[in-house]
């Protein structure tokens, strides 16, 4: 599932996040503008036993979560 939550800020990156993890998507690609939703899509993903991986992409990241 791909979530394109630029412009968005926190919490609705994370809700967003949030909402795809519930509907049981074993694997969701985030891209956020800003630190701070990174890093708190991050602490989701965590939380809900999701390995992230993030790449940069000029003032973009690019987050892949995946389920452990």
């Amino acid at each position: 599932m791909k979530i394109d939550a630029c412009g968005l800020s926190c919490p609705e990156p994370v809700i967003q996040t949030l909402n795809a993890i519930n509907r049981g998507a074993q694997q969701v690609s985030v891209v956020v503008d800003n630190s701070t939703a990174m890093e708190n899509v991050k602490r989701l993903a965590a939380s809900k036993g999701y390995t992230t991986t993030v790449a940069p992409q000029g003032e973009l990241f690019v987050l892949e979560l995946s389920k452990m």
